[in-house]
């Protein structure tokens, strides 16, 4: 499913994407970088994509950075927790490219 975002998301435009294939390595990469964007899921193998979310809405360098989760989990009490985390669009999957890439021009105002 990275591979398909980063796809998607190469089809924006000149967009420096880093990946992490896990929680721990997202938090692994994350301090000292900046980033414009966080995509994350909610099912990762090793903590959960809400407590990725949960970190980084409380860190004081990401806390602005405009987050997007991208799961499988469709049920309203997980979209609302997400939201409530501070994530700033929540996109079940399957998902349309255009949903994705509609979502990352309104975050990062290229509308």
């Amino acid at each position: 499913m990275r591979s398909i975002i980063a796809s998607t998301l190469e089809d924006l435009g000149d967009y420096e994407i880093t990946e992490a294939s896990s929680g721990f390595e997202a938090l692994k990469i994350l301090p000292g970088r900046s980033f414009d964007l966080i995509i994350t899921d909610i099912n990762m193998p090793d903590i959960n994509g809400l407590e990725l979310v949960n970190f980084v809405k409380k860190h004081p360098t990401y806390k602005d950075t405009p987050l997007i989760i991208v799961t499988t989990e469709k049920a309203e009490e997980d979209r609302k927790k997400g939201m409530s985390l501070g994530a700033d669009d929540y996109i079940t999957k399957p998902f349309s490219p255009d949903a994705l890439q509609n979502s990352v021009k309104k975050l990062l105002k290229e509308e």
